[in-house]
């Protein structure tokens, strides 16, 4: 095996022909001999280069509309043949195979024409054969043979021949790694365009899925740990992945994993009037919807200012300036939204640590897809939890009826404990949450922290009473004992909203009767582990 391969013989074939002019003008300034396809032969002689048909090096035209071109013994021969094994040098002679040394190609915008619309026989036909092939045959005798796959690497290639007169081994081995990857991506996604768009199937028997690399992360969750974000080759969701960072420090895994919790959240209410959701370690800690972003921060952080502190803050409408000079008053890591006027972003521009993200839009919390989990020996796979009720779909259990500020309270309680880990209890009130507890072993244990918190939060703030008083309770899950109910109603609540499902869902009625609470039924959960 050598190190520097010249390049004598190129064989480019190319869908996306961009920087081809540039690339075609430096191997022949190296005389290089371009053997080329189809289209790219054409362009190549509109840019006056000097190019051989690849029907003229195997002897047969290029047939079946195109289908039949370059799979042919001349051409993958040439790709793989072992250039100092006495054997294959002896077929190479024999039958007329001529070394390729440099193979440049991409391949048919197959997932472009499924995201066109396009009809299947089309779609059917944007499935690359010779491509790919050639791509492999090259990369697999990557020790003879440069293979090119993106564009960006023109640039390098015509270093390489300016300062060496040929590829280095290490930059052939860079490529074809980059080539096996873009395969595997390519056929990943026409997999699993059969699997689900074609076929309809919910769970296909091999699932694969591409990604590709957007950027190493300082450390994963520890600073011993390594961590990178990935963005799926394909469609997806506009969310802190493909957010524009306007200033700030580089990203943690933390960053991002909690800037989404809080994306999250906020697209709940992506419709409604204006919104902020503070979140710290992936849970909520305030949400508040008022008439304007400014009261909503300050009806948000008032909820629990101290979990605030080097919190994540994510809003439903572009910011403006009153409400980034009251963000920056408080140590916050990240804030996210669809935009920021020019005022706030030199606002924001004085906090040089804090992270500015601008998604342009937010996801839609309907949106379908899944989710998915390592666990050790396997993958968890799940649809996202897009489920939602209406207040037609509340059924009232109690004899007391819930007021319609209650039920308002319900349902935006509701949906904050959508996104609060279970164990999750939700208390809120006018359109901002009193108190949240979230994550304990127990349900009754998560009602008296959010208690706390809201009791904290009035005396913190200077208010008479905290606001659970007359508030609106939400659990993500039944309450399998009167107690966690029992201690909502001991804060204050008045309106309990619960999945229902319990064995014990009598003796919890009862009790909610008793005290003199209104509550309903969704018949849907939403734990989140």
């Amino acid at each position: 095996m050598t190190d520097i391969v010249p390049v004598r013989r190129a064989l480019i074939s190319l869908s996306d022909k961009s920087g081809l002019e540039e690339l075609a003008a430096g191997l022949a300034r190296h005389g290089v001999e371009i053997v080329s396809t189809g289209g790219t032969a054409a362009k190549l002689r509109e840019f006056g280069g000097d190019v051989r048909d690849v029907s003229d090096l195997t002897g047969f035209p290029e047939m079946m509309d195109g289908r039949v071109k370059t799979l042919h013994p001349k051409v993958h021969g040439g790709l793989l043949g072992v250039r100092d094994n006495p054997e294959h040098a002896a077929a190479m002679e024999q039958h007329g195979i001529a070394p390729i040394d440099l193979v440049v190609v991409n391949l048919y915008p197959f997932l472009n024409t499924v995201m066109s619309g396009a009809d299947r026989d089309t779609i059917i036909e944007n499935i690359d054969i010779g491509g790919p092939s050639m791509v492999r045959s090259a990369a697999k005798n990557h020790a003879y043979v440069a293979c090119l796959t993106d564009p960006a690497d023109y640039a390098t290639l015509l270093e390489q021949l300016d300062s060496n007169g040929g590829t280095t081994l290490e930059f052939r081995k860079k490529l074809a790694a980059k080539a096996f990857a873009l395969t595997a991506a390519y056929d990943s996604t026409i997999s699993q365009w059969f699997a689900f768009a074609d076929q309809g199937e919910r769970w296909p028997q091999t699932w694969t899925r591409a990604s590709t690399l957007k950027m190493p992360l300082r450390y994963g969750e520890n600073p011993h740990q390594q961590a990178a974000l990935y963005l799926p080759v394909g469609p997806a969701a506009r969310g802190v992945a493909q957010a524009e960072q306007v200033q700030g420090k580089e990203l943690s895994y933390n960053n991002l994993n909690d800037a989404n919790a809080a994306l999250e959240l906020v697209a709940e209410f992506r419709d409604g009037p204006p919104t902020i959701v503070i979140v710290k370690h992936a849970n909520p800690c305030g949400v508040a919807t008022r008439g304007s972003l400014l009261d909503a921060w300050t009806e948000a952080l008032a909820c629990d200012s101290v979990s605030a502190f080097g919190g994540i803050v994510a809003s439903n409408r572009p910011l403006d300036a009153a409400t980034a000079e009251a963000i920056t008053d408080i140590f916050t890591e990240v804030v996210v939204a669809p935009d920021a006027d020019a005022e706030a972003k030199t606002i924001f521009a004085k906090k040089k640590n804090l992270r500015l993200l601008l998604t342009g839009e937010l996801p839609d919390p309907r949106r379908g897809g899944q989710t998915l989990a390592i666990i050790a020996g396997g993958i968890l796979m799940q649809d996202r939890d897009n489920g939602m009720v209406t207040r037609d779909q509340l059924k009232v259990v109690t004899k007391r009826q819930p007021t319609e500020q209650e039920l308002n309270d319900c349902l935006f309680a509701w949906t904050v404990a959508k996104h609060v880990k279970s164990n999750a209890i939700v208390y809120a009130k006018d359109g901002v949450t009193a108190g949240i507890g979230a994550g304990q072993m127990n349900r009754r244990d998560s009602a008296r922290i959010a208690a706390i918190r809201a009791q904290e939060a009035a005396e913190a703030n200077g208010w008479p009473e905290p606001r659970t008083v007359g508030s609106a309770v939400a659990s993500d899950a039944f309450f399998p004992f009167a107690d966690g109910l029992l201690a909502a109603a001991e804060a204050g609540a008045t309106a309990v909203i619960q999945p229902g499902g319990s064995i014990r869902d009598d003796e919890v009625i009862a009790a909610a009767d008793e005290a003199g609470l209104a509550m309903v039924f969704t018949g849907m959960r939403h734990f989140r582990h």
